[in-house]
């Protein structure tokens, strides 16, 4: 990590078909290897689905999902002399959805499900739901904070 200036943020433009950015950056997190056309191809197609089996607005559905799985606290190891302790700190916006887009990415490769679209399908439905691995993922990292509420004092 540089010590002379913090990264600048990049700009990304909305997507094609949607026109969102939230949905850009979830393709650009999804494309493997520079393969965007692969990638547009399989959130597209996993939107189409969504469609069809609920019937209702993919994009909003995609939101929904992504709101259930962004987590509010996280925690972060601090050395406090000799002992590491982890200490529960609140997620900054961006990093509480690039902590969702991961996390729905991740649980959806590791579906059962044959293609990744279906994977993607399936993970966005349980997602807005309340359920799935993404979702347990963040109860998780809500459950360590809560665990490690005691050493909340080291906070810097």
């Amino acid at each position: 990590m540089s010590r002379r200036r913090a990264a600048e943020k990049r700009e990304v433009l909305p997507d094609a078909k949607y026109g969102d950015l939230v949905l850009a950056k979830f393709i650009n997190s999804v494309m493997l290897q520079g393969k965007k056309g692969v990638a547009e191809k399989i959130v597209y197609g996993a939107f189409d689905r969504v469609l069809s089996k609920t019937g209702q607005d993919p994009v909003k559905v995609f939101h929904e999902a992504l709101d259930n799985v962004k987590p509010s606290v996280e925690v972060r190891s601090r050395r406090v002399g000799g002992a590491t302790y982890q200490v529960p700190v609140e997620v900054r916006p961006d990093r509480r959805q690039a902590l969702a887009l991961r996390w729905l990415i991740d649980f959806a490769r590791k579906r059962s499900e044959t293609t990744m679209i279906d994977r993607l399908t399936g993970e966005f439905l349980d997602a807005a739901q309340n359920r799935g691995g993404a979702v347990k993922k963040r109860e998780d990292t809500h459950r360590m904070a809560d665990a490690n509420k005691a050493f909340s004092h080291y906070r810097w």
